[in-house]
């Protein structure tokens, strides 16, 4: 029954599930510890099936709970796919600190650096609808972002192809593992940066969620050209690790939405009790987004009175510092 909606995705609706009320986090159901041990270290391709599968039903319910502060969830997890997968394997050493830097420290307009180009080509997937990723122009644009760029007419192919599967009922994490085989297809070099977005990206169309959440950004252990002479011949090997690599990512943002959310439900908590003018447009910006810098411009508060309101969600413990800088400070939850 736990892989009956990985293994049958388009049985289930694409609409949007309408939650008249947050479930507060203590309510959430908890990981069970079983689910944790066969995600960590399964043994062969069919454990990894079954755990990735049973993972990501339980990140299905998460999701489609539609929870205020799903948006600062998902670009805290785009934040960390940009850190620990796709800045490591460019060669570059920024972490998630220098890369929230690298995009809320610069000028509006100003270049952000390769380092917060990927990291906006992370937050793309987990801002823009689904049915929006997988086209011709946001390929394009994503793949110039993460250092391996497309033509249009690759960029168009690779679109076309995917897409005309998307109405195929089928396994979930297979079309996403498909998505990556057609990418290294027409255009094997982009690979190795773009196909765990492309492959996140996928899995959230074919499981009919509204946003994808980044998970394979935070393991890619597949994607690119395949260095064992076994894996060319039979290709298990890497779904084995694949599937291995999303059970333990699912699991990974289920953990960080159990901690935001008690976090969320704390500045909620509290919101009744600002007064500054411009308070319910940052509690907003707090459950939509990763991150929000002290001198951010909001409607009907100045710079000081933005400071105070933070000193106040701090001292109330409705926010974090996130910088650790007594200047250029940056807050979320």
């Amino acid at each position: 029954m736990l892989s009956t909606m990985i293994l049958r995705p388009k049985l289930l609706s694409h609409a949007p599930v309408v939650v008249t009320g947050a479930v507060p986090a203590a309510l959430a159901t908890p990981v069970p510890t079983w689910l944790r041990a066969a995600a960590a270290g399964p043994d062969s391709i069919e454990d990894a099936a079954f755990a990735a599968a049973a993972a990501l039903t339980a990140l299905d319910a998460v999701v489609r709970r539609q929870e205020m502060w799903a948006g600062a969830w998902r670009q805290r997890l785009a934040l960390a796919a940009a850190a620990a997968a796709t800045a490591k394997r460019a060669g570059r050493v920024e972490g998630e600190a220098a890369l929230r830097d690298a995009l809320l420290l610069t000028r509006p307009g100003d270049d952000v650096g390769p380092a917060g180009r990927m990291l906006l080509a992370w937050r793309t997937l987990a801002s823009r609808p689904v049915a929006t990723l997988v086209s011709e122009a946001v390929l394009v644009d994503v793949g110039a972002d993460l250092g391996s760029a497309l033509d249009e007419a690759a960029a168009g192919q690779i679109a076309d192809e995917i897409q005309a599967t998307a109405g195929v009922v089928g396994n979930a994490i297979a079309g996403a593992v498909d998505a990556i085989a057609v990418l290294e297809r027409h255009h094997s070099r982009a690979a190795r940066e773009l196909g765990p977005w492309l492959a996140d990206a996928v899995l959230a169309d074919r499981l009919g969620w509204a946003h994808a959440v980044p998970l394979f950004g935070l393991h890619p252990v597949a994607g690119g050209r395949r260095s064992r002479h076994a894996e060319r011949q039979s290709g298990q090997p890497s779904r084995q690790r694949i599937w291995a690599a999303y059970a333990q990512a699912a699991l990974q943002a289920m953990d960080l939405a159990a901690e935001l959310g008690r976090r969320a439900d704390r500045l909620l908590a509290v919101a009744p009790k600002l007064r500054a003018k411009g308070a319910d447009t940052v509690v907003e910006k707090l459950l939509s987004d990763d991150a929000i810098v002290a001198s951010s411009k909001i409607a009907g508060m100045s710079d000081r009175g933005l400071r105070r309101l933070f000193d106040r969600l701090i001292e109330l413990g409705a926010v974090r510092e996130l910088s650790g800088r007594p200047t250029f400070r940056i807050y979320g939850l």
